[in-house]
């Protein structure tokens, strides 16, 4: 039983790490329902949409949030060809995290 509390205490920081992109996710997620037409600089970093930019097959006029949200699940897998289903927090994760790597090997390149 020991082993096990021991196991737990270790992962009260990974706890708190994956809380704060939760709550990213939620608050995407919110803003998409509740305002889609609102600017993509209110969810994301100006590299963060430059990477997404960069990536994009095509660009709208301007950059809202829902294009922020669907260009992020599209990094996770999200299928263009299914746009009646609902962008799931899962393939959000995904396209999350893909969405950091891809920021911070920008930033790399970029040093120089």
């Amino acid at each position: 039983m020991e082993r096990y509390r021991l196991a737990a205490e270790g992962m009260k920081p990974l706890l708190g790490f994956l809380c704060v992109i939760a709550a990213d996710l939620l608050r995407l997620t919110y803003l998409k329902r509740t305002q889609p037409k609102l600017p993509a600089e209110a969810v994301l970093s100006p590299v963060q949409i430059q990477v997404l930019k960069a990536k994009a097959s095509r660009l709208p006029k301007t950059l809202t949030v829902q294009w922020a949200v669907e260009s992020i699940a599209r990094l996770g897998g999200y299928l263009e060809h299914r746009r009646k289903t609902p962008i799931g927090i899962q393939v959000l994760w995904k396209g999350w995290a893909k969405l950091h790597d891809l920021v911070e090997g920008w930033q790399l390149a970029n040093q120089t």
